[in-house]
């Protein structure tokens, strides 16, 4: 209790989004194996909490850990390029996943084969930049 009280800004940060990438990975196994269940509307409610989760965390990680990362004095120059290169390299994915997740967390959109190829393959990168991003990025501002 003591520890998250005196935890600096990028710490409790970052303690929140490791939180919600497990919560992101779940709902995406989620969504996987009950659609390979055939169940759909399970799927589809799976999905669509997916898609508050995910939208709200990339647009709030995206402004603050950069910025953070940017502003962290102790980041040497390997970091920074690193950090330039990594969210250029994710930002065509990114879009990938907002746009497929807005897609079909909609009503009245079926969740088809294509959605399914299609999420399977953007999990899979997802769970990459995760990793990613937790071993290498995380790691320099919970200090």
């Amino acid at each position: 209790m003591f520890l998250s009280f005196f935890s600096s800004k990028s710490q409790k940060l970052v303690t929140k989004w490791t939180k919600e990438h497990k919560e992101i990975i779940v709902l995406a196994h989620k969504v996987i194996a009950e659609y390979s269940l055939n169940n759909y509307a399970v799927a589809k409610k799976h999905l669509v909490q997916l898609n508050k989760v995910t939208i709200n965390h990339l647009m709030i990680e995206d402004i603050e850990l950069y910025k953070l990362l940017k502003e962290d004095k102790t980041t040497d120059e390997k970091v920074k390029k690193l950090i330039i290169e990594f969210k250029e390299s994710f930002r065509t994915i990114k879009i990938s996943l907002m746009k497929v997740l807005t897609k079909y967390s909609q009503p009245k959109i079926v969740l088809d084969e294509i959605f399914f190829k299609t999420f399977s393959e953007l999990v899979d990168i997802l769970l990459v930049r995760i990793e990613f991003e937790e071993k290498n990025l995380y790691i320099t501002l919970n200090k």
